[in-house]
């Protein structure tokens, strides 16, 4: 994929600039550049990876990131995020459900998490636990997310397509 394909991937999911968001296991920070290409400069984003060498890189490459040296399986202390995007990162958890619930409470009312995976639900010993967009629909569900919509998809080599997703925490009535 190139950088047009991770932006487009995102986009329909940020309706505004700025804001603060997070990119759950980073890595070396493709979704991360992308996700600061569509927020702007006015944006605050922290990169969380437990590979400090792959954050090292993406600080080089965007040196107005936080990063953050931490498993995102276990608490990091993130709270009122407008968004957080994770990027071929929830396909290396096997049991989503208590994750996803962190990742919920990382979020404002109304805020909104963006998955990006793999079409399919059988996944490799190098993409451990993928799900499909249906399976995705069913897990925000159960994470207590809303308004779970499809924002595209791209080919892969790997397993096929590759789609994105937004799901939102439910604002107050």
């Amino acid at each position: 994929m190139n950088h047009a394909d991770l932006v487009g991937l995102l986009k329909g999911g940020i309706s505004e600039s700025g804001g603060q968001w997070a990119d759950l296991g980073a890595g070396e920070g493709n979704f991360t550049l992308a996700l600061g290409d569509l927020l702007g400069p006015g944006a605050h984003i922290i990169a969380v990876d437990r590979d400090r060498g792959a954050l090292g890189v993406l600080a080089s490459r965007m040196p107005n990131v936080q990063v953050m040296t931490a498993d995102f399986t276990k608490p990091i202390g993130l709270h009122d995020l407008d968004g957080v995007v994770m990027a071929n990162s929830l396909h290396f958890v096997r049991d989503k459900k208590p994750v996803l619930e962190a990742v919920t409470r990382m979020l404002k009312p109304g805020g909104r998490l963006i998955v990006v995976e793999y079409s399919t639900d059988r996944g490799n010993p190098w993409v451990p636990h993928p799900f499909s967009f249906e399976t995705w629909k069913w897990l925000a569900d159960e994470a207590g997310l809303v308004g779970t919509a499809l924002l595209g998809s791209v080919p892969s080599r790997y397993f096929g397509s590759m789609y994105s997703a937004v799901s939102r925490v439910p604002s107050p009535a």
